[in-house]
């Protein structure tokens, strides 16, 4: 007997939950002309939001190692810099990674001060492929499309340009200071010769001296090659004469050490950079024109604000009801 009380006591509820909810589709239905302006208002309000909000447009370009002969200048140059020691000098990879590696520096650098500036920009650097640090996949937001690659594209080459002429400060920096090396070792060996040279003449003028105390006029000796400095005398005053004279208009005794240095000083001087051929990166992808803007979006902005148009009116009409009914009851 209680079961069926429970029971008939249940779907009694339930139909008072159709009725109520019947009757407040019924005060929706029959309050549409008073949520209407609602709708309406709300929609003005969102285009009014859609002509004063900025539009925000995303150019990516994606960027990696330059090509061995966009740092070909510069890897040739290293190469004669260090010719006297070849297994110093850097190879192609390490020159790619030497361009590409302060080339992400300083747009890094760049994106932290765009973003810290008074009126912030955004430009992002990401990986283009998780888990690898190259390529690189830069963007820059802007407030059109045209204005968001114009700028992506003018940012990229200003940092290419900043780093190829840093490298290019740096290669001109080593070439100089190896030309005051290289002097330095041709200085240090002519002097060097010189002394050598000098004490050649010495040891001659000494011999000659031995010679003449001697009364050795002639050469006693058949091969002269097996002299040592202390028995020259033997060769006579007459011939230790003609060598000393013959001595001092000789040439400097330079070895082979002087003329591979005189070939690098030379080939070094020589040197031409060409930076405007040199390029700090390689693009992947070029800054791109983007075809949908990032923001506001027309269609979900507009339907957010009809539906919020539209609960505003029904909590408007709703609460009036509510209103009346509540008096009518008092």
């Amino acid at each position: 007997m209680n079961q069926d009380n429970n029971m008939i006591k249940s779907q009694g509820s339930k139909r008072g939950e159709e009725i109520d909810l019947l009757d407040i589709i019924m005060q929706l239905w029959r309050g549409k002309w008073t949520i209407a302006p609602f709708v309406v208002a709300a929609i003005v309000l969102a285009v009014i939001y859609l002509f004063v909000t900025k539009e925000k447009w995303t150019s990516e370009a994606i960027v990696t190692y330059p090509d061995s002969g966009q740092i070909a200048n510069y890897s040739n140059a290293m190469n004669v810099l260090y010719s006297q020691n070849p297994s110093n000098a850097p190879t192609v990879i390490d020159v790619q990674q030497r361009f590409f590696g302060r080339f992400n520096s300083a747009i890094v650098a760049l994106s932290e001060q765009l973003d810290s500036q008074e009126n912030p920009e955004q430009l992002v650097i990401t990986p283009a492929v998780k888990s690898q640090n190259v390529p690189l996949r830069i963007s820059y937001i802007g407030e059109s499309a045209g204005e968001a690659r114009k700028t992506l594209t003018t940012y990229i080459q200003q940092i290419n340009k900043r780093t190829v002429t840093e490298l290019e400060d740096d290669l001109q920096t080593s070439v100089a200071s190896k030309i005051k090396d290289l002097n330095e070792s041709l200085q240090s060996q002519v002097k060097v010769a010189q002394e050598r040279k000098a004490k050649r003449l010495e040891i001659l003028n000494q011999a000659l001296v031995i010679a003449q105390q001697s009364n050795i006029k002639d050469t006693r000796v058949q091969q002269a090659e097996t002299l040592s400095e202390d028995t020259l005398f033997v060769l006579g005053s007459d011939a230790l004469s003609a060598t000393i004279k013959n001595e001092a208009t000789r040439p400097l005794p330079l070895d082979d050490n002087y003329y591979k240095t005189r070939q690098a000083l030379i080939a070094i001087s020589a040197l031409k950079s060409n930076p405007e051929s040199t390029y700090a990166l390689r693009y992947e992808m070029k800054p791109n024109m983007p075809i949908r803007r990032d923001s506001p979006k027309k269609g979900l902005i507009l339907v957010i604000g009809a539906l919020m148009g539209a609960v505003l009116g029904a909590g408007f009409v709703l609460g009036r009801n509510a209103i009346k009914q509540y008096s009518v009851q008092e």
